[in-house]
């Protein structure tokens, strides 16, 4: 076998790409990973999920010692807010999780190589870049995930009008921060700046936050933001954002009529796209759909044979955890495995504080089905745990087939949401009935006996409201 010849090429090293990698090498197969950029882990790693993560947790503690610590009886002086060493330890995080990636590609004998992928056949991927190289395979993994929706009314400059990446990575607290998008990043991202001092106003043209997200979970977490400090402008869209030596000057159409707003930063948070820029698709015969998706089918196949794609670029939510299952699905297939995504059980999450968490159906997706459906809830306010933390703003609501009582949908507001949620991701990927969960001894005092008791709730029974 030729040095440049392998059983598998991924392209893209993100979530969905380096565990699909590792996956085919545990299998037995030569597996190389194309990466554009420097650092292997992607959006995720690099300018994502984990960056985000690290400020939202730091600005979190910023928030607590500023608001919150005289009521546990701790007492402190004047606090500063260091921004370089809060950015700093972000990227030492990032850096120490993307060496992880390295590292594991090296012990599971995964060739890591840098540069720009083009398909040019089935079996043939050309890496342009420092060190060019073609790379033969007898198949080809597309991974290369998704990028920033941009807004003609509003084009990314990187100083003014800010991408996510861009906000991750500010020098200094804006005065003034308007988010275009009420999604998870917008309020995210949002978040942080609101915590760390910034005047945040989000603007979103439905007239809800996190459409998706079950639509009175929605409107507690909007009243948490409220309460926070953040303003919202719903059901407004952005017409046209206007640079200044001193910031932006945004016009908005607003229910009510035309707005004007001033900021000193424009984040423009509408959602992701595909990313398949130069990967030669329609050279080889692939045509993308409407959203520039990748159409495949159930094995993760493209219409060219040898040719597979997971992630961001083919159809369904554009989540990390998402991307790594159908990356580990989609090997274990090509090697005669019965690799299997259950999408019904898929988790999805916004890192606010509180946070929220859902997996399944929610009650309007319910309704709009047609499913008889029994729906329990629980107030964390009533929960001891969430008592002694101080932190007991929203709920747990769990939603159950009315006949057969298994589990639809659970929805969680509240603090570590997204850890609550991993028991109900388990309980539906195991056909589970909310008795199920009912009856399951949970430790005391927990976050998830929230959970128990939105279970009991189900069957009018609750134990403690």
């Amino acid at each position: 076998m030729a040095d440049d010849a392998y059983d598998l090429v991924v392209i893209g090293s993100g979530p969905g790409g380096y565990i699909a990698a590792i996956r085919a090498a545990q299998l037995g197969m030569r597996v190389a990973c194309v990466e554009k950029d420097a650092t292997l882990g992607g959006t995720c790693l690099n300018i994502g999920c984990i960056p985000s993560k690290a400020l939202l947790d730091s600005s979190e503690r910023y928030h607590q010692a500023t608001h919150d610590l005289a009521a546990h009886g701790i007492q402190i002086g004047a606090l500063g807010l260091d921004l370089a060493r809060m950015q700093t330890r972000k990227q030492t995080v990032v850096k120490a999780l993307t060496k992880g990636v390295a590292g594991l590609f090296k012990k599971h004998a995964v060739t890591a190589v840098t540069g720009t992928a083009r398909i040019v056949a089935a079996d043939h991927v050309e890496v342009t870049g420092a060190a060019p190289r073609d790379l033969r395979a007898a198949r080809i993994l597309i991974a290369t995930g998704s990028a920033p929706v941009r807004l003609a009314a509003a084009p990314f400059d990187g100083q003014r009008i800010l991408s996510s990446t861009e906000a991750l990575a500010l020098a200094a607290v804006p005065k003034r921060m308007l988010v275009i998008g009420g999604g998870a990043i917008g309020l995210e991202l949002g978040s942080v700046w609101s915590r760390l001092g910034a005047e945040v106003v989000v603007v979103e043209l439905l007239d809800r936050l996190v459409p998706g997200m079950d639509l009175k979970m929605a409107g507690l977490l909007q009243r948490a933001l409220e309460k926070q400090g953040l303003r919202f402008r719903l059901r407004t869209t952005l017409e046209q954002a206007t640079v200044a030596a001193d910031g932006v000057s945004v016009r908005l159409t607003a229910p009510d009529g035309a707005v004007e707003e001033q900021c000193d930063v424009l984040l423009v948070a509408v959602g992701r796209r595909p990313f398949t820029d130069g990967l030669g698709l329609a050279e080889i015969g692939i045509a993308v759909d409407e959203r520039g998706r990748i159409p495949v089918d159930a094995h993760y196949a493209t219409c060219v044979p040898g040719v597979y794609a997971v992630g961001d670029v083919i159809p369904g939510p554009m989540l990390a955890h998402k991307a790594e299952e159908e990356g580990v699905a989609a090997v274990e297939r090509m090697a005669g495995l019965p690799g299997h995504v259950n999408y019904d059980a898929v988790p999805n999450v916004v890192y606010t504080a509180p946070e929220l968490a859902s997996v399944g159906v929610s009650e309007e997706e319910a309704a709009r089905r047609g499913m008889a459906v029994k729906i329990g809830s629980f107030p964390f306010v009533a929960n001891g745990r969430a008592r002694c933390m101080g932190e007991t703003e929203g709920a747990v609501k769990v939603i159950a087939d009315a006949v057969t009582d298994r589990v639809l949908g659970v929805h969680v507001l509240g603090p570590h949401a997204s850890d609550v949620i991993a028991e109900a991701g388990l309980a539906m990927e195991f056909s589970a009935s909310a008795e199920d969960i009912a009856r399951t001894c949970h430790a005391h005092p927990t976050l998830a006996e929230a959970l128990k008791e939105a279970a009991l709730a189900v069957a009018g029974r609750p134990l403690n409201i």
